[in-house]
């Protein structure tokens, strides 16, 4: 078994895991990234692409609420559960609903606003620095809204983005067409969100990131952590093939984190979202933006030289196999937009690590600084990458 030794571990190599690397060699920490996978080539790689600051609103409202046991028991909803995992789940879906009640809500939206606040700023600085501003494209984001009925009803949801200062313009159905021509007319109207950013290739992006990081002098371990435990001297780390000791732990590890807090005497109600996404190989694509049918709830998200269907929600753990309903159900509401789109061309599924309140865990362990959590995103990791390292990197030099 190999031994190493370093300042920093950094368990994970999502877009979390690297931008903290980055982050914490720019401080001038020696730092390892120890990650199974290629870097970046999970829900990393899968996304939508979008930096979504204005995301503020989380997956639990008393709207959702409402309609809780029909969403989830209806396996074709965009919020839906194998019903094989519930006993499982049982108990992050009462302190989801618990999180959903108005005063929760609220609360949760507040939070998430406030780590938003500055989330494209900070992803433009940083694809700056890493040589990824080719990658970026300023062309907003639009909501769809299939009936008056719809839209009208989003009304609130307007007027709370509107506190929090997110720039949004309503559109009627005929200046959603001007738009974005190429789709079919909408009776609702449309909320364009123009200062909204997105990446074209998230997979590029992560390739460009690590690139980078290992031009910085980060270090990068293909293995997967097991054990993990406080010494006098630092934090010890066991992963398949190696021993890892350092002064101090980022644990970045997304849907498996809460295994590792556990070691460290922490009940973290972290679970899985499973994302799914569709992709088709075009020369012309059919948007031009991120554009999400709210009645579906998913995105058609633009990408060189394919376009990519990706999103709803299935509760299902990690061990389970990919669910081919949910493709088939992504396709079927992806051709109700256009229907002559053809077979796609591959397929994917991968974990979101979830919160019941939609809130990401970014905080020293209870037992000290000597361990950073840096999970629980849900569907703002890519989002929240910058601004979760500079609290990461601020956390460990307090």
């Amino acid at each position: 078994m190999d031994k190493l030794t370093t300042d920093i571990a950094v368990i994970g190599g999502g877009v979390i895991g690297v931008a903290t690397a980055l982050r914490l060699r720019a401080d001038g920490r020696d730092v390892v990234v120890i990650e199974p996978n290629k870097p970046g080539s999970g829900a990393s790689y899968g996304n939508a692409g979008t930096i979504a600051d204005y995301a503020i609103i989380p997956v639990g409202t008393p709207a959702v609420l409402k309609n809780l046991a029909s969403l989830l028991l209806n396996s074709d909803s965009p919020l839906s559960i194998r019903k094989t995992a519930l006993p499982t789940l049982f108990p992050w879906l009462i302190r989801f609903a618990y999180e959903s009640l108005p005063h929760r809500y609220r609360d949760n939206t507040s939070r998430i606003a406030d780590l938003l606040s500055d989330a494209s700023s900070e992803w433009l600085e940083l694809a700056a620095e890493i040589g990824a501003s080719d990658l970026l494209s300023a062309k907003g984001c639009l909501y769809l809204y299939q009936t008056p009925e719809a839209f009208k009803a989003a009304a609130s949801d307007v007027e709370l983005r509107r506190t929090y200062g997110i720039a949004q313009q309503l559109l009627t159905p005929d200046q959603v067409q001007s738009l974005e021509p190429r789709l079919p007319q909408v009776h609702g109207g449309g909320l364009f969100f123009p200062k909204a950013i997105n990446f074209t290739d998230p997979g590029q992006v992560m390739s460009v990131m690590e690139a980078a990081a290992k031009r910085a002098g980060v270090e990068f371990v293909r293995d997967s952590v097991t054990t993990i435990s406080r010494e006098r001297s630092g934090v010890r780390m066991m992963a398949s093939a190696h021993s890892i000791h350092a002064r101090a732990a980022v644990i970045a590890a997304g849907a498996h984190s809460r295994g590792l807090a556990l070691q460290l005497g922490e009940r973290v109600p972290l679970d899985t979202e499973r994302g799914y996404h569709l992709e088709f190989d075009m020369e012309t694509l059919p948007v031009e933006r991120p554009v999400c049918p709210t009645h579906h709830g998913f995105y058609f998200c633009p990408m060189r030289g394919r376009l990519r269907v990706a999103g709803t929600v299935e509760l299902g753990g990690i061990t389970a196999p990919s669910n081919p309903r949910r493709l088939e159900v992504l396709l079927a509401n992806a051709r109700r937009i256009f229907p002559t789109l053809g077979e796609p061309s591959r397929s994917w599924m991968g974990f979101r690590p979830s919160m019941p309140d939609s809130v990401p865990v970014i905080r020293p362990s209870r037992g000290g600084r000597d361990v950073v959590f840096a999970f629980g995103h849900g569907h703002i990791g890519l989002t929240l990458a910058p601004r979760t390292a500079r609290m990461v990197s601020s956390i460990l030099a307090a």
